[in-house]
């Protein structure tokens, strides 16, 4: 089964982490990422897709993608 998240969060290191982490748990980036400005907040906003092959493992719509 391949799994699927999409990871946003504000343009900055902890955003750049959150990826890496997830890359080292062995996701794959998914397309490109994203970024787009929050004028109510002043800042923009990265997104990231990130895909992962999980084995021995059924799809159900209660599980918590980022565990697997």
């Amino acid at each position: 089964m391949t799994i699927y998240r999409f990871l946003t969060g504000p343009d900055d290191a902890s955003f750049c982490h959150r990826v890496t982490e997830a890359l080292s748990k062995g996701w794959s980036l998914y397309g490109s990422p994203s970024l787009t400005f929050d004028a109510a907040q002043g800042r923009s906003i990265c997104g990231q897709a990130i895909t992962k092959d999980v084995f021995g493992v059924a799809y159900d719509k209660d599980m918590k993608l980022g565990e697997q």
